[in-house]
């Protein structure tokens, strides 16, 4: 897992494991709480990203979501929905994180 991870996350999994382990079964742990598809829950979790303003999270759940098959219409749409609660600034911050990615 380790292997394809960027530097810093790579970087803690491989200096502190039972901390990365614990981290990864919170995250299974919240993934499966609830009704929300696979798909939906990516895009949730790049919306979040957006919100926090992470442009390596959005980077990292956009690279995710095109490995899903989500097709870049609905992930561009996602970063489009944000000018509303988020505001034009932080909308077109990631459009331009999303389309760093490429296709």
């Amino acid at each position: 897992m380790t292997k394809s991870m960027p530097g810093a996350a790579k970087d803690l999994a491989e200096q502190h494991p039972d901390i990365w382990r614990a981290y990864s079964a919170l995250g299974k742990a919240t993934a499966d709480c609830g009704p929300l598809t696979d798909r939906e829950k990516r895009l949730v979790k790049l919306a979040l990203a957006i919100g926090a303003g992470s442009e390596g999270a959005v980077h990292s759940h956009t690279r995710r979501a095109r490995a899903d098959g989500i097709e870049p219409e609905a992930i561009m749409q996602v970063a489009l929905l944000a000018i509303g609660p988020l505001g034009l600034p932080r909308a077109v911050a990631a459009k331009t994180w999303i389309e760093d990615i490429g296709d």
